[in-house]
């Protein structure tokens, strides 16, 4: 399992680097690039802290909307068909469309990895 941080919606990884002894991470979930370390956790902290701040004051000045973490939310379209199938499969479980889809995406992300 990766450690994180959160801040401000944003989550950052960490991982640290035993040669140069030093704490480093990014921001997730956006495409902007969003980096920062540490030689502490303290101070891993804080310069994500500084960074997200510097993120969105620099997106302000330059007059460019900041990039949001993943909401957890989209939308799919597909056939009602393959609709039906689903919902099927989940009522026949006892649970819901959305819990259905959930489980079922990890299985296959658990599989790929």
């Amino acid at each position: 399992m990766r450690n994180i941080l959160k801040y401000k919606g944003y989550t950052g990884s960490v991982d640290f680097d035993a040669e140069d002894k030093i704490f480093h991470g990014k921001v997730l979930g956006i495409t902007d690039i969003i980096t920062f370390e540490g030689k502490t956790v303290t101070g891993l902290e804080k310069d994500f802290h500084a960074a997200v701040i510097d993120y969105l004051k620099t997106c302000h000045e330059i007059e460019k909307e900041p990039e949001k973490p993943y909401s957890g939310k989209f939308n799919v379209r597909i056939p009602s068909e393959l609709h039906n199938m689903i919902a099927q499969k989940a009522k026949n479980r006892g649970i819901s469309l959305n819990t259905w889809v959930i489980d079922t995406f990890k299985k296959i992300v658990s599989a790929e990895t």
